[in-house]
């Protein structure tokens, strides 16, 4: 682990000389370089392809490819390939492959540094779309939804269903204006979980990706009429608004918290998820809020549990505290406020505290830690006893 960190450190250095280096140099007239307009391709499933042309009279020292998703903080920087087409005209050339979630846009252009200095290239913008199906959309006022099977009916429904989630959350967590949001929703389990990506879980439904501001739903076509429709969509917005709500650079809200608000809004603490908790609770099976912060258990019985468990604890703060009281403690991370303190101002004790009093409410006994545990101390040297 140590070797791991110290590489990523070193190529975090590197990076970081580099992005210096190219601040630090000078502009070249733009009389010098001239750049056509750069060009991408490449749909779901594909390499996608950037590059430019550009003439240059002085040999280029390096080519690169500068990246960024509309809206978002930060720019990707990855070296282009450059190859003479000509006596002072070259073309640049980046890939990016792997898996990337449809819908994925990117502002993109390019940086030509030559011994003069650099000079960036006009912007363009790439969509990365999965064209694989027959999409259809229906732009409503804050929300765009997108299906290939249903038919119209179905399409105004969802829409219907996602304008009022969105109003409703953003009502809850005190969200003003948002930029317009897609939904995509698929049919088929097959094609559904090859655009979320190899690492996808079995038992997902559905994903929110509020960095493209895009959601992701099952809905098979057995599911259409039923009231999987309306608990889906809401769930899915109630993600991208919580997102929306603690957004900051610091410290993210526990997944519990998100998930239990998300299940809490859209079908409540139900019969099925009361069982499933109190069943726990009597069998010694239930799992901590700590244990509950991050990625939730890949076992369906377990994930099952965890999220049953995220929305009794909401429903436990909810009768304790009050609504209220729940939405100051969601906001209050995006001032930057760290976990203990946002309980303790929210409850006035700190989350163990908080969790400790769950689990009584539901006769639990806190269940023994698994993981590493400290060793016996081994013995003192004669030197250091000395």
């Amino acid at each position: 682990m140590g070797r791991l960190m110290r590489g990523h450190a070193i190529a975090a250095t590197l990076w970081l000389a580099l992005l210096l280096l190219a601040s630090a140099l000078p502009a070249v007239a733009g009389s010098d370089i001239v750049f056509d307009r750069p060009r991408a391709s490449g749909v779901f499933g594909e390499t996608v392809t950037f590059s430019t042309t550009f003439r240059s009279e002085q040999p280029p020292r390096r080519v690169e490819l500068l990246t960024q998703v509309p809206g978002g903080e930060g720019q990707g920087v990855e070296f282009a390939s450059v190859e003479r087409t000509g006596d002072d005209t070259w073309e640049a050339t980046a890939y990016r492959s792997g898996h990337i979630v449809p819908n994925t846009r990117w502002d993109y252009r390019f940086r030509v540094i030559t011994d003069d200095g650099s000079v960036v290239g006009p912007v363009a913008t790439h969509r990365y779309a999965d064209e694989r199906l027959e999409w259809q959309v229906l732009e409503g006022d804050r929300v765009n939804v997108w299906w290939h099977e249903g038919g119209d009916s179905f399409g105004r429904q969802a829409l219907a269903i996602a304008e009022e989630a969105l109003a409703s959350a953003s009502e809850l967590l005190g969200v003003g204006e948002m930029e317009p949001i897609d939904f995509y929703i698929y049919s088929d389990t097959r094609e559904f979980r090859q655009a979320m990506g190899p690492a996808t879980r079995e038992n997902v439904g559905g994903q929110a990706h509020p960095s493209i501001r895009t959601l992701f739903g099952l809905i098979e076509p057995r599911q259409i009429g039923s009231d999987w429709i309306e608990e889906l969509i809401t769930h899915e917005l109630v993600h991208l608004v919580f997102h929306e709500a603690v957004d900051n650079p610091y410290q993210y809200p526990p997944r519990w918290l998100n998930e239990g608000l998300a299940v809490y809004v859209s079908r409540g603490y139900v019969e099925g998820d009361r069982l499933q908790v109190h069943g726990a609770a009597a069998g010694g099976t239930i799992i901590p809020l700590e244990g509950l912060g991050g990625n939730f258990p890949t076992r369906a019985t377990r994930s099952g549990l965890a999220y049953a468990e995220s929305v009794s604890a909401v429903d436990f703060f909810v009768k304790t505290y009050g609504q209220e009281q729940l939405v100051r403690l969601i906001t209050s991370f995006a001032d930057g406020t760290g976990l203990v303190e946002a309980f303790v101002a929210a409850t006035g004790d700190d989350l163990a505290a908080f969790d400790e009093a769950w689990l009584e409410s539901l006769g639990a006994e806190p269940p023994e830690p698994y993981g590493p545990r400290e060793g016996e101390p081994g013995p003192v040297p004669d030197a250091w006893a000395a």
